[in-house]
């Protein structure tokens, strides 16, 4: 599956979708209603885009949109372009600059450990 790039109001939506696939289109526009006061129209604008790059599927009865792309993947790709914007693509300056900036807990500094340790 090619990279896809999805705009903030294009993620809101696809939280709901992930979490409530698959869920009819009129029900994710009640969600974003009480969510984020959006209107019907805007919701649907942004379920076809959604469609459009291939990130949801819909399909009827009912106009049912179940997603395309894993949450898991969008992060993946979401992560890996904040690195190459903002760190000239070294995950160890993000790292270097996350750690001197944030208190730790010593149960999350332990669990940082584990799962580098795991990756040898």
């Amino acid at each position: 599956m090619e990279n896809i790039k999805l705009f903030d109001s294009e993620l809101r939506l696809m939280e709901i979708i992930w979490a409530q696939a698959p869920i009819s289109a009129k029900d994710v526009s009640s969600i974003a209603a009480e969510k984020f006061g959006w209107n019907k129209n805007t919701t649907y604008t942004v379920i076809k885009k959604l469609i459009n790059k291939e990130a949801v599927e819909r399909s009827e009865p009912g106009f049912i949109c179940t997603p395309l792309i894993t949450k898991e993947k969008v992060q993946l790709q979401e992560t890996k372009t904040l690195i190459d914007k903002v760190y000239n693509g070294s995950v160890k300056l993000l790292f270097s600059t996350f750690l001197k900036s944030e208190k730790l807990s010593v149960q999350e500094l332990d669990e940082i450990r584990r799962i580098i340790d795991s990756q040898k």
